[in-house]
C-alpha cells in the first residue's frame, strides 16, 4: 500500500454520519491493505487509570488520569506515550504505542512525559476507511507529538484549523492576493 495513513490524524468532518466519531480526532496506529487501526484522542471517560489498573497488574496504582475511549471496538488497555523503552511500536516522532501489561505498568509507574491510556479502539476493514474518505467523512493531517497530547477539549478545533491552513498555504504562497476581491 503506497498511501498508508499510519502516523496521521483522521479528523471527523461534519459530514460523517457515525455518532461514534462526532468531532473526533483519531490517530492511525496501523494501516495497510487489510484495514486500519486507530485511537480516538478526544473521548475521555469518567473511569481513571487507577480504577481499571487491576486488569493490567497486581501492583498498586494511584493514577487519577482518565481512561480514553479509543473507539467503538472492544479491546484491551492500550497507551500512547513518550517512553521509547516501553514501546511496542513508534507512531510519530516522540510518540509510542504499547499494549503489553509490562509496558503499561512501566508507563504508568515510571512516567517519562505525558501518556494517554485507552479502552477500545477504532478499526476499519479492507477498503472501508478509504470509502469513508472518498465521501468526505474524514480529513487527514500528519500527526505531531504536540497535538497527540494537546488539550482534548480543544483538539478537534485545533486539528481542523491546521487542516484548513494546510489547504490554503500553497494558494497563499503562489500569488499575492489583492485587497479588493473584485480585482481577482
Amino acid at each position: 500500500m503506497n498511501d498508508s495513513l499510519q502516523g496521521c490524524f483522521l479528523i471527523a468532518s461534519p459530514h460523517l454520519p457515525d455518532p461514534n466519531f462526532f468531532r473526533t480526532v483519531v490517530l492511525i496506529i496501523h494501516h495497510d491493505d487489510e484495514g486500519a487501526f486507530g485511537l480516538i484522542l478526544n473521548r475521555p471517560l469518567e473511569q481513571t487509570v487507577a480504577e481499571v489498573w487491576d486488569l493490567v497488574a497486581d501492583s498498586d496504582c494511584s493514577c487519577r488520569q482518565p481512561i480514553n475511549l479509543g473507539g467503538p471496538v472492544d479491546g484491551q488497555l492500550m497507551a500512547l506515550h513518550c517512553n521509547p523503552e516501553a514501546a511496542e511500536r513508534p507512531v510519530v516522532p516522540g510518540v509510542y504505542f504499547s499494549l503489553e501489561p509490562e509496558e503499561l505498568e512501566q508507563i504508568v509507574q515510571e512516567p517519562q512525559g505525558p501518556f494517554l491510556m485507552f479502552s477500545g479502539y477504532s478499526g476499519w476493514g479492507a477498503g472501508q476507511l478509504e470509502s469513508e474518505m472518498q465521501v468526505g467523512g474524514w480529513l487527514t493531517l500528519p500527526a505531531t507529538r504536540e497535538l497527540v497530547f494537546a488539550d482534548q477539549e480543544k483538539l478537534w478545533k485545533l486539528a481542523s484549523e491546521r487542516v484548513g491552513l494546510e489547504i490554503l498555504a500553497p494558494m497563499l504562497k503562489s500569488a499575492p492576493l489583492p485587497d479588493d476581491p473584485s480585482c481577482n
